[in-house]
């Protein structure tokens, strides 16, 4: 039972790729000492116990510099136990995007309709959703939906109130603002969630229609989607939490910030304690919104995400097509006064891009997932960790992997 894990765990046998070049393009001389650095920082993780497994690719300009799959999709069940028969994770498993969600569908969507001049950044949400167009909340704009400083909750348990879509939007519309707006950045999921009635108010599409035609299809991802086991397809999903523990936590102890007054937490008790996957992680997703959602729900591929990367570090381009203007590119990436871009994270502060050069920008998700992407050095980093597997440490928490991720990115930028 065990020899099986060890030997998964200590030599991760999937997939290692030094300079793989593209056709068109001669390989470009590597340091194998620089890879082994980058590599073996994946490895100690694996042999620590910390994550189950890991896809890491690193591309420059049309090169995939360095790109491997490590350990197992899923190492433990629900009664964390070993599993006698892991899979071990490939490149064409799918992850969890969870807040990624947010920059690989949400804010694209946004960016194509800004750049076909259906929205405006400056209009204001009460322009596409009436709740929105009161004294309190008539000054909230899409600019400030996107850079989290609209004024609304960080968080809020909406299944306690809403099953469905429309509940969920009724239920943020009659919730108050817990802070002034436009006056500083609190990331909210609530926020994103808001952005994709908008995206479906405008377009007249369902969210996961709309992403799928208007920005999937076209930029030939073909394997990224909400709810894989309805969709049907997917056989190869990295498993992720054991139910929500940390969720409920966040209802149940007031210790951390998120409880709800007046709200009682045994009033709802739908909690899922089975192995997550190939359903999302996200209990407002999935509880409130059917698994689809606009702050989290996606699943992806390392090889999909690289080509929304690709498109975003071309100023919009597919190939030799122009599919998001280069205007539009850099509104959304040019840093705000809370030191961020539209969507994206550009503080240099972040572990994720700590000490990376100016325009550097990236994502994080809950389930351990990351994006980094380097404009001056024609870069970019890919990190999908289903961290969650390993369940909650002994003082509630799931491991912390901003240590990595700045190490990761230190690597990268010595390459």
């Amino acid at each position: 039972m065990h020899n099986s894990i060890l030997f998964f765990l200590l030599l991760g046998p999937i997939t290692l790729l030094f300079c793989q070049s593209s056709p068109a393009l001669s390989p470009q001389p590597a340091t194998a000492k620089k890879f082994k650095a980058l590599d073996s920082l994946l490895q100690s993780e694996l042999t620590g116990d910390k994550i189950p497994g890991a896809v890491i690719q690193v591309k420059k300009g049309k090169q995939i510099l360095f790109q491997r799959a490590y350990g197992l999709s899923q190492k433990y069940n629900a009664q964390h136990q070993l599993l006698s028969n892991p899979e071990p994770t490939t490149l064409e498993h799918l992850y969890d995007l969870a807040s990624l969600t947010k920059v690989v569908g949400t804010t694209t969507a946004i960016m194509l309709l800004v750049d076909q001049k259906q929205i405006g950044l400056d209009d204001p949400v009460g322009k596409y959703i009436p709740a929105f167009d009161t004294s309190e909340k008539n000054k909230i704009t899409i600019r400030h939906l996107l850079s989290h400083s609209a004024g609304l909750r960080e968080w809020y348990p909406l299944y306690y109130r809403a099953s469905n879509k429309q509940e969920t939007y009724r239920l943020i519309g009659e919730l108050p603002l817990a802070f002034p707006v436009g006056k500083q950045r609190r990331y909210s999921d609530l926020g994103f969630v808001l952005l994709s009635q908008v995206i479906e108010q405008v377009s007249k599409m369902p969210l996961e229609q709309f992403l799928e035609q208007q920005i999937f299809k076209p930029l030939g991802m073909l394997h990224t989607t909400y709810n894989p086991l309805k969709k049907g397809g997917f056989t190869k999903i990295a498993a992720t939490s054991h139910g929500n523990p940390y969720e409920k936590r966040m209802v149940y102890d007031a210790s951390l910030g998120f409880s709800v007054k007046g709200l009682d937490p045994k009033q709802w008790d739908g909690w899922r304690t089975y192995t997550l996957k190939g359903e999302v992680n996200d209990g407002n997703t999935w509880y409130a919104n059917e698994g689809i959602s606009g702050a989290a729900g996606l699943f992806s591929t390392v090889g999909d995400l690289q080509k929304l990367v690709d498109m975003l570090l071309t100023k919009g381009k597919i190939g030799e097509r122009k599919f998001i203007s280069t205007q539009t590119i850099e509104q959304f990436l040019s840093k705000d006064q809370f030191n961020n871009g539209l969507g994206w994270m550009m503080d240099p502060g972040n572990p994720v891009m700590k000490n990376a050069p100016a325009g550097t920008f990236a994502h994080t998700g809950f389930t351990g997932t990351s994006i980094v992407v380097v404009p001056q050095a024609n870069i970019s980093v890919i990190v999908l960790i289903n961290r969650q597997n390993m369940g909650l440490s002994g003082k509630g928490t799931y491991y912390d992997l901003g240590p990595l991720r700045q190490k990761v990115i230190a690597a990268v930028l010595k390459l």
